[in-house]
């Protein structure tokens, strides 16, 4: 799932600031659905990986 972007690379293909993705990339915060939509078609990501991401990180926010 690696596309080699930096944070802030990652912040302005979402559309958010870099506080906001940093806290989505260290799993502190769930991405609003918007969001996520980006967030699949920049990091190309299977339905597989998707299921994965949602369950570690609702595991980690819970």
């Amino acid at each position: 799932m690696s596309k080699k972007y930096t944070q802030e690379k990652m912040s302005e293909i979402l559309g958010v600031s870099l506080r906001q993705y940093v806290r989505i990339d260290n799993e502190e915060d769930l991405p609003r659905r918007d969001i996520l939509k980006k967030l699949i078609l920049a990091l190309d990501l299977s339905d597989q990986e998707l299921g994965q991401y949602i369950r570690e990180i609702s595991n980690k926010i819970a």
